[in-house]
């Protein structure tokens, strides 16, 4: 909400009627002194002290606008429709949209409520912005405001399709995925004879009645991973870096997706500059969401200083997902110390093209060694790269690692 007295700052002007007086006072003073007519001057001098008390008049009754909600979440291409409502004066609205933004005011009753339908078409943060028109009571200056009345959060629109992760150490947690090890879980896996301290619900009463003694049913266990998606948030150049970062965006809002649909626990950080962003791990649709907070930085999180990954945000034996242009020799090395403390890590290339402008065909080929040896050096020291094209989905990327394991 916005009021008048205190947050609209009004912005002052000359209406048309005191350009109209002020027009006709100087013609009537200019003809005065060429005729030699005093009474041209006379006529002149009440439209002069009508223009004169217009340094007065610049005053207007409080005035307030609000949105109804005042926060809105959606996703790209989602309608939304807000209730605008204005009092405390007689004002014209006009609702101005952001870039890649649509809104229309498709209902209005006339005592300052106001319908607005709004759509995003790109994912980010929007504020909504109402552009207020008021004349003063003298109707000589009228005032123009501008006031964010609602913020509007658009999530990012991601592709059905699962990704794969690499295969790893499970901790002891229930979980979704079929293992080897036998516990707890509903696959059946094999039957044994009965030993103290089984559990009797495990017992195996028709093989135990053909056998003459008691058997229990053995089954696979079942677990879930903990998966930790890391985003490279530095500084980057402008072009072809800086269009990656919102790729960087999408691909990681897929894999927390893809993984909180297998029943596993997920978690974000924004790693770059000097204090890292980062969600804990967590399971459900709440923290689909909450994610979708984190890497659109409207949610809460917690500070820490340093470059490196902070521990207290990767449980151990998460399986890291990393979205990078690999142009900051820092994140590489937090990538380096997170597969030193034992984590599966995969770090997504999404710069698709070279950062520099020419045609040089030596600064090119300069260009691939270089990245083929930085390539090269990651997966020596346990860090699977993974180059993602502009025209393969990133289930096809990450689709070799399922059979790909620590």
């Amino acid at each position: 909400m916005a009021d008048g007295g205190a947050g609209l700052r009004w912005r002052w002007a000359p209406t048309e009627l005191t350009r109209v007086l002020f027009a006709s006072a100087g013609l009537a003073l200019a003809l005065a002194l060429v005729s030699g007519r005093w009474q041209l001057a006379v006529f002149a001098a009440p439209m002069l002290g009508v223009l004169a008390a217009s340094r007065w008049q610049r005053s207007l009754p409080p005035i307030s606008i609000r949105a109804h909600p005042a926060q809105f979440r959606c996703f790209e291409g989602e309608d939304l429709t807000a209730e605008v409502e204005l009092t405390g004066g007689p004002a014209g609205l006009e609702i101005r949209p952001p870039d890649r933004m649509t809104a229309e005011v498709v209902a209005d009753d006339g005592t300052g409520r106001s319908t607005v339908v709004v759509s995003a078409q790109r994912w980010g943060r929007y504020p909504l912005r109402a552009v207020l028109h008021a004349v003063a009571p003298g109707g000589l200056m009228a005032a123009t405001a501008t006031a964010e009345i609602a913020d509007i959060i658009v999530f990012p629109l991601t592709p059905p399709a699962s990704t794969a992760l690499p295969r790893s150490e499970m901790p002891d947690r229930l979980g979704t995925h079929l293992t080897r090890h036998r516990g707890p879980g509903v696959e059946y896996a094999d039957i044994r004879p009965y030993v103290p301290g089984d559990q009797l619900r495990t017992v195996n009463w028709s093989v135990s009645a053909r056998r003459g003694r008691l058997h229990v049913t053995e089954r696979l266990t079942d677990r879930s991973v903990d998966v930790v998606v890391l985003i490279d948030t530095s500084a980057q150049p402008p072009g072809a870096a800086t269009a990656a970062t919102a790729r960087a965006v999408e691909g990681a809002v897929q894999v927390v997706q893809s993984a909180l649909r297998r029943g596993d626990r997920a978690g974000v950080i924004g790693l770059g500059g000097r204090r890292p962003r980062w969600l804990g791990p967590d399971i459900g649709q709440r923290q689909f969401y909450r994610v979708l907070e984190s890497v659109l930085e409207v949610g809460g999180d917690q500070e820490m200083s340093g470059s490196l990954a902070p521990r207290a945000a990767v449980p151990p034996g998460a399986v890291v997902v990393a979205f990078s242009t690999l142009l900051e020799s820092d994140f590489g090395f937090a990538l380096t110390d997170l597969s030193a403390r034992g984590h599966p890590v995969v770090v997504i290339d999404v710069l698709q093209e070279r950062v520099f402008d020419g045609d040089d065909v030596l600064v090119d080929l300069m260009w691939k060694l270089q990245r083929s040896a930085m390539y090269r050096n990651l997966r020596s020291v346990g860090v699977n790269v993974l180059a993602w094209p502009a025209d393969v989905g990133l289930d096809q990327v990450m689709g070799p690692l399922s059979g790909v394991r620590r």
